[in-house]
């Protein structure tokens, strides 16, 4: 089964998944995590209404109940989990692909992912081998709708004051929609693309691609905002933009998420994954926040974060886990809610939030380059063989790899949910990355 991935189970509907394997992931749900009861959301997709219904069949027809909470972030599904003390629960997304992909996202008991290593494998064969006998008493649908309430509630404890800020903020027309304005206080806030809409009309959910972030970057300008802020789809992602019209690369927000704890007098482990900037893990090792490099993905790092007892944790995706506020879980509006925090302190103290952002970052990076091929692996080893030969002074290969010079790094893998070969590289100066990015990508053309 083509929709079975890393982290959840992801594709394009009705071409790699449709209403059946829906069916057979709800019924044999309950029996792998041995509930009587599942909750359910699901994100505003326009195949999201059908695969909610056969969600809730197969559910049904094992013997569980449904708490039901509706339309819901990602993140809300989560927060229902602990609530509502849960055994299992599923999102229905596909976060921030295309219109015509969509997905679900397992979770167990505490909002524990259930990912590739920790049942979904073993979620698929059952879908693939194991007998369908509709149980007598059928299990009922509950309605949890009122989670949303309390989730809001819970977000608004951590809302600053923020009456001195200026703030453009893009829903992207996905699930941020439903709850952000219950969240952040009237006043200057500027919104666009914030209404529900799975066809996702003015760009597509993914804020990491720039043509994405286009209309928010000018937003931000011509509003004279102090920060611009674009959540992802299902809104378990956000990225940010500074006053001056900047993309912010994710990572260093991680950074400023150290600054954050740091305001409130914390220090301890943080978590970052493998193709994190050398400027955001040598900051947070100054401030106390000493990280860890892992594996891309929230299934692996919200393990590693409960692992570690860590603070905070963040990727270059735009994910960001929370220990301590947020169940070792992510949440793109909690986290800009950190974020305007940051803000807000500096504006107090007379700086601009580009300016602590270009305080931090010390190298040049090339955010990560993508690359569609099909030969991955062998493409993969012959650029192994050139720079393991250089004698690099550390090599992590826990996810793709990375590897470690004086002046400069690199990191390569192939993506879990996508058909792309993925490159990161830092270099101590901008020339220095060009030259081996150059050679890097010499080397992968000869692959494509």
């Amino acid at each position: 089964m083509t929709a079975f991935k890393a982290y959840d189970i992801r594709g394009i509907y009705n071409k790699d998944f449709d209403k059946e394997t829906v069916y057979k992931v709800g019924y044999h749900l309950p029996f792998l995590l041995d509930t009587d009861h599942v909750v359910v959301g699901r994100d505003v997709r326009l195949s999201s209404p059908e695969i909610h219904e056969y969600l809730i069949k197969g559910i049904t027809d094992s013997g569980a109940d449904v708490y039901d909470l509706g339309l819901a972030t990602t993140p809300m599904v989560y927060f229902a989990t602990v609530f509502l003390k849960a055994d299992a629960s599923v999102q229905i997304t596909a976060s921030h692909n295309p219109k015509e992909y969509n997905g679900l996202k397992i979770s167990r008991k505490d909002a524990i992912p259930v990912g590739g290593e920790s049942g979904l494998k073993d979620l698929e064969r059952l879908c693939e081998e194991k007998e369908i006998r509709v149980c007598e008493k059928k299990g009922c649908v509950r309605d949890y709708s009122y989670v949303r309430d309390e989730y809001v509630k819970y977000l608004k404890g951590f809302v600053p004051d923020l009456s001195s800020l200026d703030i453009s903020i893009d829903c992207s027309n996905g699930m941020s929609s439903l709850i952000v304005k219950d969240i952040l206080p009237e006043g200057s806030i500027h919104y666009i693309n914030d209404t529900l809409d799975g066809s996702f009309p003015n760009h597509e959910p993914n804020p990491l691609e720039e043509k994405n972030c286009r209309q928010i970057e000018k937003e931000t300008v011509s509003n004279k905002s102090d920060i611009g802020i674009i959540y992802d789809g299902d809104a378990d992602r956000v990225m940010f933009i500074d006053e001056k019209g900047r993309f912010i690369q994710p990572d260093y927000i991680t950074a400023v998420l150290g600054y954050h704890y740091k305001m409130l007098g914390l220090s301890g482990n943080s978590l970052v994954d493998i193709r994190t900037s050398r400027s955001t893990t040598e900051y947070l090792e100054s401030i106390g926040f000493p990280p860890t490099l892992w594996k891309v993905g929230h299934a692996f790092a919200k393990m590693k974060i409960r692992e570690l007892d860590a603070v905070f944790g963040g990727e270059l995706a735009g994910h960001y886990y929370f220990r301590r506020d947020f169940f070792n879980c992510d949440s793109g509006i909690l986290a800009s809610l950190l974020v305007l925090s940051v803000v807000k302190n500096l504006k107090d103290e007379g700086k601009k939030f580009s300016e602590f952002i270009d305080s931090i970052v010390r190298y040049s990076n090339t955010g990560e380059v993508n690359f569609k091929l099909e030969a991955k692996d062998a493409c993969i080893q012959k650029i192994l063989d050139k720079y393991l030969a250089l004698k690099p002074r550390k090599v992590l290969d826990f996810d793709g790899y990375r590897l470690e010079f004086d002046s400069w790094w690199f990191s390569i893998r192939k993506s879990n949910t996508e058909p792309y070969l993925r490159i990161v590289l830092e270099a101590e100066t901008k020339d220095e990355m060009e030259e081996k990015l150059g050679q890097i990508k010499d080397i992968i053309s000869t692959f494509i």
